[in-house]
């Protein structure tokens, strides 16, 4: 009888977990200290957009970063002078422990400046990516 009690109590809390994640992956929110950082095109290896910039951290291995690498570039191309810039986090390890990037891939909108505006872990929607691009142009 306890064996089932432990089973159901580590059912739920593992539930309650994928509930959250599921309700977190992927929106784009700002934190914090964000607001407060600004890159450059030579931290990226590619110039930033005139209105904006939409940067992906990705890893050769990540499943979802290829899904993210097409919405990213679709929206992109829609907007005129919002570029998408791809990192490897792999191989720009300094720069990820600076942004404190945690999974692959997360996704920043920069404005023209290159200050971050929203940030997502996780896979975005089409339409959360051309909101936050609104609020950074």
């Amino acid at each position: 009888m306890i064996g089932l009690i432990v089973c159901l109590g580590v059912l739920a809390v593992a539930g309650g977990f994928g509930a959250v994640r599921k309700v977190r992956d992927g929106r784009l929110r700002m934190r914090g200290k964000d607001g407060a950082v600004r890159l450059t095109g030579a931290e990226l290896g590619a110039p930033l957009g005139e209105r904006a910039t939409l940067v992906q951290f990705s890893t050769s291995f990540c499943q979802p970063c290829r899904a993210t690498r097409r919405t990213l570039a679709e929206v992109a191309g829609m907007v005129q002078g919002v570029a998408h810039v791809e990192v490897d986090a792999e191989s720009q390890l300094e720069l990820v422990r600076r942004l404190e990037i945690l999974r692959t891939p997360t996704v920043l909108v920069l404005d023209a400046d290159g200050r971050v505006v929203r940030r997502a872990a996780g896979q975005p929607r089409r339409a959360d990516v051309i909101a936050a691009l609104g609020e950074a142009v």
